[in-house]
C-alpha cells in the first residue's frame, strides 16, 4: 500500500531513512525472537525433566503415607503432623532475560519436620514426611521455571507480531512508496525536459 505522502525529493530521502531503520529494527527483533525461542526451549526441557522427577517422588511419598495411615490412628497422624517445628520462608527477586523480567524464588527452611515422639508412629510416616519436605523446594523451583516459560512465551508472541508487522506491512509499504515517488519524480523530470525542449524550439523559431 502506497503511503499518503507528497512525491518530493525531501520525502524520498525521509522514506529511504525509514526503510533503513525499519530493516535494522526487523533484523534486531528477529534476533531477539530467535534468542527468546532458544531460552524458552531450554526452560521447557528443564521444566519437563523436573516435573517428571517431582511426580515420581510424590507418588513414592504418598505410597509411604498411605502405608503409615493404615498402621496408625487418624488422631496420632494428626498430632504428629501438627507437632512439626519446621519453618519455611520464600522470597522473590527478579532478573532480566533478553528484556523480559522474570522471577527467581529463594527457598529457605529451618527446624526439623520430625518433631513428634516415635512412640505410636510408623517409620513409613517418617520417610513420607521427609520426602514431602524435600520435594517442597523443587516444587518452588518448578513454579519459578514455569512462570519464566509463561512470561517468555508472551514476549515471543509480542516480538513475533512486531516482526511480522515490519516484514509484511511496514517495510513493503515503505518500499512501495519509495518506488512510487521515484516513478513520479522521473515523470516530473521527463515533463520538465520536454517543456525545456519545447521552449528552446520556440526561441529558435
Amino acid at each position: 500500500m502506497i503511503l499518503a505522502v507528497n512525491p518530493t525529493r525531501m520525502e524520498l530521502l525521509k522514506l529511504k531513512k525509514r526503510v533503513k531503520v525499519a530493516k535494522r529494527g526487523h533484523k534486531l527483533l528477529k534476533e531477539k525472537r530467535d534468542g527468546l525461542m532458544r531460552e524458552f526451549m531450554n526452560i521447557i526441557k528443564e521444566s519437563k525433566s523436573l516435573r517428571e522427577q517431582i511426580e515420581e517422588r510424590l507418588s513414592s511419598a504418598f505410597k509411604k503415607f498411605i502405608i503409615a495411615s493404615s498402621m496408625m490412628t487418624p488422631e496420632t497422624i494428626g498430632e504428629a503432623l501438627m507437632s512439626s517445628k519446621k519453618k519455611t520462608s520464600l522470597s522473590c527477586a527478579y532478573k532480566n532475560i533478553m528484556g523480559v523480567r522474570v522471577p527467581e524464588f529463594s527457598f529457605a527452611s529451618e527446624g526439623d519436620i520430625l518433631s513428634y515422639g516415635f512412640l505410636g508412629t510408623s517409620g513409613e510416616l517418617d520417610l513420607s514426611l521427609k520426602e514431602f519436605s524435600s520435594i517442597l523446594e523443587d516444587l518452588v523451583k518448578l513454579a519459578e521455571i514455569e512462570k519464566k516459560a509463561e512470561l517468555l512465551a508472551e514476549e515471543i508472541e509480542k516480538t513475533r507480531r512486531r516482526v511480522n508487522a515490519l516484514e509484511y506491512v511496514m517495510i513493503p509499504n515503505l518500499e512501495e512508496t519509495v518506488k512510487y515517488i521515484n516513478m513520479k519524480l522521473s515523470e516530473i523530470e521527463r515533463m520538465n525536459i520536454t517543456t525545456v525542449m519545447k521552449v528552446k524550439e520556440l526561441i529558435q523559431e
